[in-house]
Parts: C-alpha cells; sequence; structure tokens
C-alpha cells in the first residue's frame, strides 16, 4: 500500500506563487509517474502535471510556463511551482502516483488552492 500527503496549498492572490509538495510512504515500486491533477467546483479532474522516476514531464496547456514540476527520488516527494498564479488556478489539487507491478494509481487526500482575482 502506498500513503501520499500533500502539503502546502493555500489562499493567494492573482499573481503569487504558492509550492506544493507529496510525500509518499509505504511500498513504493522505484520506477513510477507522480503528478498533480485538479478538479474546481463542478469540474472533472483534470491533468496538471506529472513527472517519471526518470525525470520526463509533461504538462496541461494551461499551466505550461507558469508551474513547475519536480521530484526527489530519494524523498519519494514530488513538487508543484506555481508561479503567475490566476483565479481559475482555484481547486482542489490531487497528488497522484502509478506504479509497481501490476500497476496500481494512488491518489492523496487533497489540497486547496485559492487565487483571489
Amino acid at each position: 500500500q502506498v500513503h501520499l500527503v500533500e502539503s502546502g496549498g493555500g489562499l493567494v492572490q492573482a499573481g503569487g506563487s504558492l509550492r506544493l509538495s507529496c510525500a509518499a510512504s509505504g511500498r513504493i515500486f522505484s520506477i513510477n509517474t507522480m503528478g498533480w491533477y485538479r478538479q474546481a467546483p463542478g469540474k472533472q479532474r483534470e491533468l496538471v502535471a506529472v513527472i517519471t522516476s526518470g525525470g520526463s514531464t509533461n504538462y496541461a496547456d494551461s499551466v505550461k510556463g507558469r508551474f513547475t514540476i519536480s521530484r526527489d527520488n530519494a524523498k519519494n516527494t514530488v513538487y508543484l511551482q506555481m508561479n503567475s498564479l490566476k483565479p481559475e488556478d482555484t481547486a482542489v489539487y490531487y497528488c497522484n502516483l502509478v506504479g509497481g507491478l501490476p500497476r496500481k494509481t494512488y491518489w492523496g487526500q487533497g489540497t486547496q488552492v485559492t487565487v483571489s482575482s
């Protein structure tokens, strides 16, 4: 079993920055993909950014150039640096890990990010 704990959410004004962290614990397969998804009220959960254990990244078009995902494999931790935040970035942000044999998907409990205009 894998347990994900997020931190770093909060309230920020438009144009500000926040940094989210997600620490994974438990039986973690060394080869995995970690990432961030978000869900705004009344909307479906959507991908924000993901990063493989090898460092390859993928971003949603809406956050390219503003958000940066990184990870520390020794700490099993993934980060999301969010700059130039916009009100439309307001959502609950969920940490995600995919890995293992057979492959499984794990989710954190979510952290609220609110961007005021």
